[in-house]
């Protein structure tokens, strides 16, 4: 067999890389070697060395030289760990000197790969305390199934669903389950980031996060604590207009997974709106007297609710083809009689049919100006009738406001 070597500046390269990732994990690992007898397997020259290894088998060309070099480097590594007389016996550093091993051999396919798979190693092996305070104490059992159960839907449903469309251009399982990891990956992120900032604005958060479930019941169950004198109404007033800024960045999402297109027509005036909800939710959120937070803020174990997600996502589908059918018996008008009757459940799940009706064009952009300003009428009866009249005195101007711009931005643009 003839031994083909790169040329030399491209080795030289190789190598040199290979040996700059193999002293980054190794200064990490020569700071928990330890001393002594009882010192751990390898350091800064051996992770070093071994880097260079696997970069020198790479550059030979010879599949049977890397194997063998790995199949040394993992026998090295049993070894050292059943003659391993520490306290701590893991397999950390054993399974971290094969994978530098690794990292060297794919110095000679991808430098820019080698190189950030090595400084997420030493990203991690240095993160060791906190990572295992993060795993015991701060995440909670019922955040971790969630976390398993999200993991799974992206990782192994998403894949493997059939990506084609039931029923004309609607009903598409894989667009289904994008929707509903979407959602579920929304929630989980709003959760989090009210569990850090748990001790302030407990109330927009807690909004924020509802928002993307549904906006609407959020308004409702912010407008009961009003009407049963549990909280006052211009603070309740600011949460539901905060869960209108989820409305619109839900919105967005919504279009990215259904019909990308939508997304150059859409950015501006939902962004716009959204900024301009926010901080008016805001402003009323900060100018509220103090007082406890409700229970609709309380803090909760579970990162999504499933049940609800899965209901968003089947009456997505569900008003999809609901339009679809009113398409095909009234044509263009039927987009639009079907956007405002699914408007009045659910704007998402109305606009999500629209977007799935086809690119941009001039009906659409009706259709979706139409279904905006009947959920807002929808949101302001809700509003009126659970909360009261001072809850909507609050609510209505922030409402209509920011829903205005969206339509007027759309209407320009």
């Amino acid at each position: 067999m003839t031994l083909t070597i790169p040329d030399l500046p491209q080795a030289a390269a190789t190598l040199a890389a290979a040996l700059g990732c193999g002293l980054l994990i190794g200064i990490e690992r020569e700071r928990r070697k330890g001393v002594g007898p009882g010192r751990a397997l390898a350091g800064l020259r051996t992770f070093a060395l071994t880097c260079v290894t696997g970069a020198a088998a790479a550059l030979t060309q010879i599949d049977g030289v890397v194997v063998a070099g790995a199949v040394f480097v993992a026998a090295l590594a049993v070894v050292a760990y059943f003659r391993d007389r520490s306290d701590d016996p893991g397999v950390t550093t054993e399974v971290a000197l094969l994978l530098t091993y690794l990292i060297g051999v794919l110095c000679q396919w991808s430098l820019p790969l080698a190189a950030g798979l090595a400084v997420g190693l030493t990203a991690m092996l240095a993160a060791r305390e906190r990572l295992h305070g993060f795993a015991r104490q701060w995440l909670r059992p019922a955040e971790l199934r969630d976390g398993i159960l999200l993991a799974a839907l992206v990782l192994l449903a998403l894949p493997m669903v059939p990506d084609r469309p039931l029923w004309g251009n609607t009903l598409n399982p894989h667009v289904i389950v994008q929707l509903l990891a979407l959602l579920l990956g929304v929630q989980a992120a709003a959760h989090l980031a009210r569990r850090l900032l748990q001790a302030q604005h407990a109330v927009a958060l807690s909004a924020l996060a509802s928002g993307f479930v549904s906006s609407t019941a959020t308004i409702a169950t912010l407008g009961l604590a009003v009407r049963e004198g549990r909280s006052g109404a211009r603070l309740m007033a600011g949460g539901a207009l905060l869960s209108c800024v989820s409305t619109l960045l839900q919105l967005l999402l919504v279009a990215f997974a259904v019909q990308p297109a939508w997304l150059g027509h859409l950015a501006l005036p939902a962004l716009a709106g959204a900024a301009l909800a926010l901080l008016w939710g805001l402003w009323l959120v900060r100018g509220a007297p103090s007082e406890a937070v409700p229970a609709a803020a309380a803090d909760d174990e579970r990162m999504f609710s499933l049940k609800g997600a899965v209901a968003v996502a089947a009456l997505l589908a569900g008003i999809q083809a609901l339009v679809y059918a009113l398409t095909l018996w009234l044509g263009e008008a039927g987009l639009i009689v079907g956007s405002l009757l699914g408007a009045l459940a659910d704007l998402h799940s109305a606009l999500a049919a629209v977007f799935t009706s086809g690119p941009p064009a001039p009906i659409g952009h009706q259709a979706v100006m139409g279904a905006l300003a009947v959920h807002a009428l929808s949101k302001s009866v809700t509003a009126s009738l659970v909360g009261g009249r001072s809850y909507a005195l609050w609510f209505l101007p922030g409402l209509w406001g920011h829903t205005a711009l969206v339509m007027g931005l759309l209407f320009v643009l």
